[in-house]
C-alpha cells in the first residue's frame, strides 16, 4: 500500500480523539488549535529557509498534523473530513490547471498565474470587490501586499517609480507634521501609510516585503549577538558613541 503511513496516521489521530485517546487531544477545538495552525507553518517557513531537509520534513509533519485535527474536529462536528478535504482540494487544482488536465495552451508561468487568477474568479462568484479575500489573520505587512496586488489588478497604479518615491517622502512629511501636532492617533495612522507606500515599493521592484523585513530581521539579530560577543563591558554601560563603533565592527565580520 503506497499511502500506507499516511492511512494509519489519520487512524492515530481519530485514536487520540477518541474517548479511549488521549485528554489533551480529546479537548481541543478549531479555536484553541488556531495559535498552533500559525505557529507550525512558521517553523515550516524557518526550516525552509536554513535549508534544514530534516528540518523542515519535521515541520511539515506537524503542519499536516493540524490539518488532521482539524479535519478529524469537523468529523465528529458532522462537518467534514480529511476525505472531503483531499477531494475539494484535487477537484480545484485540476480545474485550475487546464493546460495540465485539459486542452488549453499556455506559453509561460505568467499566463498561467492570469489564467488561475480568472478561474479562482469563476469559482469565488460570492466576491464583489476586489478587496474580498483578504485574511484578517495574516500579519499586517502581508495583507498590505495583497491588497495593493489586489488593487493593481484594476489598474490602480503609479505611473512610473518616481511618483512611488514621492509618495513615500510625503508620508514621511506627514508623520512629522503629524508628531509637531502632538497627535498620536494621526502619527500611527501616517506612519501606517509611510509602510503600506514602503510595501508598494517593494511591489513595484518585485520584492516580497515580507521576506525582506524577516531578512532584516534575522541581519541585526545576528550582528547584534556579535556585539556583544566583541563587547567588553555590560551593552548597558555603552554610550551612543561606543555602541556605534561596536556595530561597525560587528558589521565586518563575516555571516553578521
Amino acid at each position: 500500500m503506497k499511502y500506507k503511513n499516511l492511512e494509519e496516521l489519520i487512524e492515530v489521530i481519530a485514536k487520540l480523539r477518541s474517548p479511549e485517546g488521549c485528554p489533551w487531544d480529546r479537548v481541543q477545538t478549531h479555536e484553541s488549535l488556531r495559535p498552533n495552525m500559525l505557529e507550525e507553518a512558521y517553523e515550516a517557513v524557518d526550516a525552509i529557509d536554513d535549508k534544514d531537509m530534516a528540518h523542515l520534513r519535521e515541520e511539515l509533519g506537524d503542519v499536516l498534523l493540524q490539518v488532521l485535527l482539524h479535519s478529524q474536529i469537523a468529523c465528529e462536528n458532522g462537518d467534514f473530513d480529511i476525505e472531503d478535504v483531499a477531494k475539494e482540494l484535487k477537484d480545484k487544482l485540476i480545474h485550475r490547471h487546464p493546460h495540465v488536465f485539459g486542452t488549453t495552451k499556455v506559453a509561460d508561468a505568467d499566463e498561467v498565474k492570469r489564467n488561475w487568477d480568472l478561474l479562482k474568479a469563476e469559482e469565488k462568484t460570492e466576491r464583489k470587490s476586489a478587496m474580498d479575500g483578504i485574511s484578517r489573520s495574516q500579519a499586517a505587512l502581508m495583507s498590505a501586499q495583497k491588497i495593493s496586488k489586489k488593487a493593481v489588478k484594476t489598474g490602480f497604479e503609479w505611473p512610473d517609480e518616481n511618483s512611488l518615491y514621492e509618495c513615500f517622502y510625503s508620508e514621511i512629511e506627514e508623520f512629522k507634521q503629524a508628531k509637531q501636532e502632538g497627535d498620536k492617533l494621526h502619527m500611527e495612522e501616517e506612519f501606517g501609510d509611510i509602510l503600506f507606500a514602503a510595501v508598494n515599493l517593494a511591489r513595484w521592484n518585485k520584492i516580497d516585503a515580507e521576506q525582506a523585513l524577516l531578512k532584516a530581521n534575522k541581519k541585526f539579530e545576528k550582528r547584534f549577538r556579535k556585539m556583544e560577543e566583541l563587547s567588553t563591558k555590560p551593552l548597558t554601560e555603552y554610550s551612543f558613541e561606543e555602541f556605534d563603533a561596536l556595530w561597525k565592527q560587528a558589521k565586518k565580520h563575516p555571516h553578521s
